[in-house]
């Protein structure tokens, strides 16, 4: 396609528009650890943690489950006004539509087309109707709550490239990464979700699974920075070992003017979390009162060897990149997006 009038440039919508919600976006895969960051950052003074809004039109829109805060969506007081605010009602909201925009889109195997400078007119009207949806929701609670900064912890790197092209968002993105060993292991284990009605348990994946996505996931992010996005990679490790100068760190990044007493809340290994309205997630987001922080490294004793090994191999260019490997073991070559793209 010429790059004449028959495509659209992100420049040319997004920026158009002024007053764009601030949005930090937590991305990487599942079971590294993005919970815990958005726990910590929604401490802060200007920021609201809204969860793993990818997941809020099934499960809670659809599926009537829990907020963190112990009601369910449909009697949280806090989701009510948002949906009131955003679009008159939750019931104006067209989940069928949603799903087939999502379906179109936001998929693993769309980042390679969401990634490129330009779009096709048709495909750019699907992209920012989806992406509209989100906006609504993440303008709706800054309002609501007079909040500088709105957290999403949804993870997917298709999402976050969607979100790239709406006009309305001012997007920064914090890239959660951890040993991939370690998530692999984490994928594993059997972990109910206390807010299902059913009562069933968080997806499990095979380690070689795991691997993939480990992959998939963490080189979309790369190429995501090289797209002119704030994207700041932030290791699980560095989080579990100087919270405090982390979460300080990134609320810089997030555009936050804080002082040293913002960070009270964080001590030597431990942190106090207030309650929050989170609507999915890990089950650590029901957790309020003074928790403990220190390393998982269950899977460096539990891991079996030859899984391990598996795992290592899969993953090995990035895991040299992010410093998980020796220097005589780390890959010299970074891995191009479409070899680790997994098709979903």
């Amino acid at each position: 396609m010429s790059e004449g009038s028959v495509s659209v440039k992100i420049a040319d919508t997004a920026e158009q528009s002024e007053n764009r919600v601030k949005v930090v976006f937590i991305g990487g895969l599942g079971r590294s650890g993005t919970t815990l960051l958005e726990r910590l950052l929604g401490q802060l003074p200007g920021v609201v943690p809204l969860g793993e809004i990818t997941h809020l039109w099934e499960r809670d829109l659809v599926g009537n489950e829990m907020c963190a805060c112990g009601a369910t969506f449909s009697h949280c007081e806090f989701w009510q006004r948002i949906g009131q605010r955003a679009f008159g009602s939750w019931e104006q909201v067209d989940v069928e539509r949603l799903n087939a925009l999502k379906a179109t889109v936001d998929r693993t195997r769309h980042i390679p087309a969401l990634a490129a400078k330009r779009l096709a007119p048709a495909q750019h009207q699907l992209v920012t109707e989806y992406a509209e949806y989100f906006e609504k929701i993440y303008t709706a609670a800054a309002k609501d709550t007079r909040a500088q900064v709105v957290v999403d912890s949804s993870k997917h790197a298709s999402l976050a490239y969607c979100l790239r092209w709406s006009p309305k968002i001012d997007l920064r993105v914090l890239h959660v990464v951890r040993d991939s060993r370690g998530v692999a292991y984490s994928w594993t284990k059997k972990v109910a979700r206390p807010e299902s009605p059913t009562g069933d348990q968080m997806t499990r994946y095979s380690p070689a699974k795991a691997a993939m996505l480990w992959n998939a996931q963490n080189a979309a992010f790369s190429l995501l920075a090289r797209r002119g996005v704030p994207v700041r990679r932030v290791r699980y490790e560095r989080i579990i070992q100087r919270p405090r100068k982390v979460i300080a760190s990134l609320g810089r990044f997030c555009g936050l003017d804080l002082t040293e007493p913002d960070y009270n809340f964080i001590g030597d290994g431990w942190a106090d979390l207030g309650p929050s309205h989170s609507a999915a997630g890990n089950p650590m987001r029901f957790t309020v009162g003074r928790i403990p922080i220190y390393p998982d490294e269950a899977w460096t004793e539990d891991l079996p060897d030859g899984t391990r090994r598996m795992v290592s191999t899969l993953t090995r260019p990035l895991l040299g990149r992010y410093g998980y490997l020796d220097e005589e073991e780390a890959p010299v070559d970074e891995p191009v997006l479409e070899e680790v793209i997994a098709r979903d």
